[in-house]
């Protein structure tokens, strides 16, 4: 039973939707936490629709904060519920997805995943496994979950842009290395690394310049 995400939205500037950006927030936030983005990132992307869904799932005892699936060792859940509930999420931003695809009447290759975080792991396991490429990868402080699975599981690639902070205390710098190389060992031939120089677990505004440059330039703005 796939659960519908609630989800915000800033229209774009211009009026005319030729591309939409999807927001992928992280633990313990929801979808207004990355969409104020869109005020920064509007101007520069005038027929780019901004969308940012809540996650499926709120998390007890955390008003506003919402979870992709449950992390262990912040709440205490087993890998089992982690992964059930990382199938389930899969399934439900799938299908979130294509819903938003027919509405706004784009193709895949006019959106772009922006995720941070949990957002991250939700892109990077997801748009590989879609049957068409999406225009591009914006992942920032997060990490390839299952990269040993990645060569086997992947029917399409898209550019990827990988950004993380060099002083992030929550998911360690080192993700991003290990999964531009799962990526590059699965054939994906456009990855694109960024280091935020004493920046820990946020966005810092060079890794927003580089994110909106890589945004431009892959849906052909």
């Amino acid at each position: 039973m796939t659960r519908v995400l609630n989800s915000g939205r800033k229209e774009p500037h211009s009026g005319t939707t030729r591309s939409v950006v999807v927001f992928l927030h992280g633990y313990g936030a929801n979808g207004a936490d990355l969409l104020g983005l869109a005020d920064v990132l509007g101007e520069h992307l005038p027929d780019t629709l901004f969308v940012a869904p809540d996650a499926p799932e709120q998390i007890p005892g955390m008003p506003g904060g919402y979870q992709w699936f449950p992390i262990p060792w912040i709440d205490g859940s087993s890998e089992e519920e982690a992964m059930r509930g990382m199938a389930a999420a899969v399934e439900d931003l799938n299908a979130y997805l294509d819903a938003l695809m027919v509405d706004e009447d784009v193709l895949p290759e006019q959106v772009v995943l922006f995720g941070f975080s949990q957002g991250t792991m939700m892109s990077l396991h997801v748009a590989p496994r879609r049957e068409d490429p999406v225009a591009g990868i914006v992942a920032i402080s997060g990490r390839l979950l299952s990269p040993e699975t990645l060569a086997d599981d992947v029917v399409s690639r898209m550019p990827v842009l990988l950004v993380h902070g060099d002083a992030d205390d929550v998911v360690p710098p080192q993700s991003l290395p290990e999964a531009a190389e799962a990526l590059q060992e699965a054939g994906f031939k456009e990855v694109y690394a960024h280091v935020m120089k004493g920046t820990g677990h946020g966005i810092a505004p060079d890794g927003l310049s580089v994110a909106l440059a890589f945004m431009r330039d892959k849906l052909n703005l």
